[in-house]
């Protein structure tokens, strides 16, 4: 996926769930379906996925060469990541990863803050995409908790396929809440 497409799709993944989310009742955020997050929950945790990627990408390139090392294969196509991603999911069994274990629920009182703060950190996503060379886009590799060591172009498209996951999730489970 090129660059500027990456960038696109970042963009219009978050306006749907930022759509999605300052439309639902404020009484939701602190709901969800039995057993599973609460929208609040599922807004912290795209924030803390987006903060790690960003924080990642802050640091100096050779520091993430020297402690990750470099690419050993091709780049993977948006299908093969999101195909890949599932597949681990479904292995994994509902497991949850740091810092998202034990999550706290967010109070209504956070929720302008935390969207706010998930702006900005798309915003800020996207300027360090557009930034970085293709050539770094494909060789730098990062870590991922779920799916290993991962080309920063990987982690880009995942994080598209990751925003459209939770509001997907939102959108289907979430949507036929009543308030208590």
């Amino acid at each position: 996926m090129e660059k500027e497409t990456i960038i696109e799709q970042l963009e219009q993944a978050h306006l749907d769930l930022f759509n999605f989310l300052e439309n639902q009742p404020n009484e939701l955020w602190l709901q969800g379906p039995e057993g599973k997050w609460t929208t609040g929950q599922q807004a912290l945790h795209l924030l803390q996925s987006i903060k790690a990627l960003n924080d990642a990408l802050s640091l100096p390139r050779f520091f993430i060469k020297y402690k990750f090392g470099t690419a050993n294969r091709a780049v993977r196509n948006y299908d093969e990541v999101v195909r890949r991603y599932n597949q681990r999911l479904s292995e994994a069994k509902n497991a949850t990863f740091k810092p998202s274990e034990a999550m706290k629920i967010p109070p209504l009182s956070d929720k302008t803050y935390l969207l706010n703060r998930l702006k900005m950190e798309n915003k800020k996503l996207q300027y360090k995409t557009k930034k970085l060379q293709d050539k770094h886009l494909d060789a730098l590799i990062l870590p991922h908790p779920l799916m290993g060591k991962m080309p920063v172009r990987e982690l880009l498209m995942w994080t598209i396929h990751h925003v459209i996951h939770h509001t997907n999730s939102l959108k289907e489970y979430y949507s036929d809440l009543k308030p208590n």
